[in-house]
């Protein structure tokens, strides 16, 4: 059986980067397309959760989560921790532009990017890896929709940072 990183790379998905490298190199590799990105944590340890969110303030909203709330929505066999898109219906964005603030937040910058807020309690996050998939003719949502449903099969829950219900 494949693992989820397999399978992603099966699947067009490229990149594979930590978080680090990516904010090292300016986000220079991730494609100015319409896309899905995908975050994975390599670790099998169990997670370590922070009390405070590194993650910004946004319109006064603090992204902090009870660590309970971190915990009940931790899928232990699961890699695959968050599933975002970019472009189309989602406007002008770009896979490069919507990781970008993506990354901003997690820093601590006040960008409008409350989904995947979980990641930034997570104390490895600057390790975990993103990886992205130009989508090309097909709508990122539709792309996001069946990944998470895929995800809900196997484990019968989203993934740890997929808030939506």
């Amino acid at each position: 059986m494949l693992n989820e990183r397999d399978r992603l790379v099966q699947s067009g998905f490229e990149g594979f980067m930590t978080v680090r490298e990516l904010r090292e190199s300016s986000l220079s590799e991730v494609p100015d397309s319409a896309g899905v990105y995908a975050v994975l944590r390599d670790s099998g340890e169990p997670p370590v959760f922070l009390g405070r969110s590194a993650g910004g303030l946004f319109k006064g909203r603090d992204p902090t989560a009870p660590v309970a709330d971190l915990a009940g929505a931790w899928v232990p066999e699961g890699r695959l921790l968050y599933v975002g898109k970019a472009g189309r219906s989602e406007g002008a964005a770009t896979l490069r532009k919507r990781l970008r603030s993506y990354l901003e937040f997690g820093a601590g910058r006040p960008v409008g990017h409350w989904g995947g807020r979980f990641i930034w309690q997570l104390a490895d996050a600057d390790e975990l890896v993103v990886c992205w998939r130009p989508t090309g003719d097909e709508e990122p949502r539709d792309v996001e929709r069946l990944m998470l449903a895929e995800f809900r099969r196997e484990h019968g829950q989203l993934p740890f940072a997929n808030l939506q219900k």
